[in-house]
């Protein structure tokens, strides 16, 4: 039996629902049964932050009093990001209201608008290098699976230049400069520029689109080039000039790394070993190759993947990190079954 039938078992006997309906469809192939479905979404609706997430909703769909992530007026999954990445995540039927109402207003509701939290200003994805509101709005509708109902084209088509952008030029310093702000030095991107964040490699990874054998071959490349370690000169990230500095959204920078290694054990950030599988770029990266065979190899009998992970990275679910399905981590076997998911899903998106 192969590793992925092992962890998928062990996941149909100890995972929540929202878990066990993707190891069905995704890891499996299967079709679930419209009545099946019914159920474990009912289950779904029913768990305590699903239901935060509910009650917090507006009347024009907008999730909480927040949009980039939690703050003092919008708790941890009741902010519009954090609560359209949790919901696409954990309903087994997508078209729930709660989540179709939020990605209603995400369509209707102008990117200057107060939801979006800017002060009206919209910051241009395409003026301002990995930054932008509609980036993450983007990302947003493509981890809750809505891509070909609300059009996300163009961002798309960003995401690729943008990572197109790092085989251009020698390394970021070629397209940034050093300014002041408050007395201090800061390197920002140069006007009109591109260069890829966390969130394109998100947009990338949960559309299909784009995906032709060029393209996925190009982001390939990309990233090998931004997995260079040989230049800590160029191990930078940049902020954006907007008569001032302004933080870009998780710009990615050389010495990208898909783990780390800490008193003599290795730590994997399944984050991004998953998008990358999902981007289909595993056959041209053997870094990543290397990382999904330490998974594969890490499911042990009984279907548990027993490798180390970034912790802090896969618990609970926020803006820059968080992959946890299961409610919580009180029982040792939802841990499991949270790293033993993500580890089966590298495994299945890496061909292997």
């Amino acid at each position: 039996m192969t590793p992925l039938r092992r962890a998928a078992d062990f996941l149909l006997a100890h995972a929540n629902p929202s878990i066990r309906y993707r190891t069905r469809t995704e890891l499996l192939g299967e079709t679930v049964p419209p009545d099946e479905t019914a159920a474990m979404q009912a289950e779904v609706l029913a768990e305590p932050i699903i239901a935060s997430i509910i009650a917090c909703q507006k009347e024009n769909g907008w999730l909480g009093n927040g949009f980039h992530g939690p703050n003092k007026n919008a708790g941890p999954y009741e902010n519009q990001e954090v609560g359209t990445k949790y919901l696409g995540e954990k309903l087994p039927d997508r078209g729930a209201p709660v989540l179709r109402r939020a990605m209603e207003a995400f369509a209707a509701v102008p990117l200057t608008d107060p939801c979006y939290r800017t002060k009206g200003k919209y910051f241009d994805e395409f003026k301002l290098a990995a930054n932008g509101q509609n980036i993450i709005r983007c990302a947003c509708i493509a981890r809750a699976g809505y891509a070909d109902r609300i059009d996300i084209a163009p961002q798309i088509g960003l995401a690729l230049d943008s990572f197109r952008r790092v085989l251009e030029v020698d390394s970021i310093l070629d397209i940034s400069r050093v300014v002041k702000s408050a007395g201090r030095p800061k390197r920002v991107f140069n006007a009109d520029e591109r260069w890829p964040c966390c969130y394109h490699l998100d947009i990338l990874a949960h559309t299909e689109a784009w995906k032709t054998p060029d393209n996925i071959r190009m982001l390939a490349d990309a990233v090998a080039k931004l997995m260079r370690t040989d230049r800590p000169e160029a191990q930078v990230g940049a902020d954006s000039w907007v008569g001032h500095v302004l933080g870009t959204i998780g710009c990615l920078k050389e010495g990208y790394t898909l783990g780390y290694d800490a008193e003599g054990r290795h730590y994997t950030y399944l984050d991004r070993v998953e998008w990358l599988c999902r981007c289909g770029v595993a056959p041209y990266l053997p870094a990543l190759q290397e990382e999904v065979d330490r998974l594969a190899c890490a499911v042990n009998a009984d279907g548990v993947c027993e490798t180390d992970v970034d912790e802090d990275q896969l618990r609970g679910f926020s803006t820059y990190g968080g992959q946890q399905l299961e409610v919580d981590w009180k029982s040792p076997v939802r841990r499991a079954c949270d790293v033993t998911f993500r580890a089966a899903l590298c495994v299945r998106y890496a061909g292997k």
